[in-house]
């Protein structure tokens, strides 16, 4: 656990509102990703309402296995029960399509999974982990969420997403300054077929990432291109270790592996340009 540190008097009335928002819950599943968001919704939940509250891990391939395992991780050091729910958004075509709202169909699976689990079991409310910072991105999987009646107690209480950092790291969650980890669906352009293959394919590739060091990245998909967005600061430690990430990468799948000089961009995907590409290695034959 990190040490504690002391908020504004601004974000600590924040905390004390999202405090009784969660107490006056009575019972809650929280969607729990492992993130800093949905920790501190997990964490604060917990805290106000002790067994009444319970962590709901959703499971696919879109979800990366070492992000299930460092979330279970963290729920189990928090002593929070959690319980692991089976997705299966891939079978819906509309998903599979991969169009712009692909989030919306995703997020609607899980959702309907937890308000089923809440009807059965008597729960009280299902919560997210949204905040005030994404009410002005593109986001149709919380429309999703609102439909099938999910509450956004960060919402509520007007937190941001630097606040939503700053109350973990008062808290002590180790969480707090983790970068921000998208599904491995958003590494496919729109338009490109979702397949739970695709995405085993681009979670291989990124653990090659994972295991050598880089704490924020992603391998956006282009057909037989990896292209690997990293922060300008790692571009160095990137050519250095070229060898290892070309070898992985392409033990993943992949034929060209390349870095792209505009580096990270959290929904790159989203945007008309994706910036200048330089290989990391050129592939053998025609």
């Amino acid at each position: 656990m990190t040490q504690e540190t002391s908020l504004s008097h601004e974000t600590n009335s924040k905390l004390t509102h999202l405090r009784s928002l969660l107490r006056d819950c009575g019972s809650a599943l929280v969607a729990y990703s492992g993130g800093v968001d949905s920790s501190l919704v997990m964490a604060v939940a917990h805290e106000q309402l002790g067994e009444k509250a319970l962590a709901c891990i959703g499971v696919s391939p879109s979800y990366p296995a070492r992000e299930m395992r460092d979330a279970v991780k963290l729920a189990e050091l928090l002593g929070v029960p959690y319980r692991l729910v089976n997705t299966e958004e891939y079978l819906d075509a509309n998903y599979a399509a991969n169009p712009n709202n692909r989030c919306y169909f995703c997020k609607s699976e899980l959702h309907n999974r937890l308000k089923g689990l809440l009807l059965a079991e008597g729960w009280g409310v299902v919560l997210d982990g949204a905040n005030t910072s994404d009410l002005g991105d593109h986001r149709p999987g919380m429309s999703a969420a609102r439909e099938r009646g999910v509450r956004s107690p960060l919402i509520e209480a007007s937190i941001s997403k630097p606040e939503v950092r700053a109350i973990a790291q008062h808290l002590g969650l180790p969480v707090w300054d983790k970068p921000a980890m998208a599904c491995l669906s958003s590494r496919v352009p729109h338009g490109t077929a979702i397949t739970p293959e695709l995405l085993r394919q681009i979670e291989a590739a990124e653990d090659v990432l994972v295991e050598l060091g880089f704490p924020q990245f992603r391998v956006r998909h282009h057909n037989e291109i990896a292209r690997i967005e990293l922060p300008a600061e790692d571009f160095g430690k990137a050519i250095q270790q070229h060898n290892e990430i070309v070898a992985g990468v392409k033990n993943a799948g992949y034929r060209f592996v390349a870095l792209d000089l505009a580096g990270f961009k959290s929904g790159s995907l989203n945007g008309a340009g994706n910036g200048t590409m330089i290989p990391l290695m050129e592939a053998v034959g025609d």
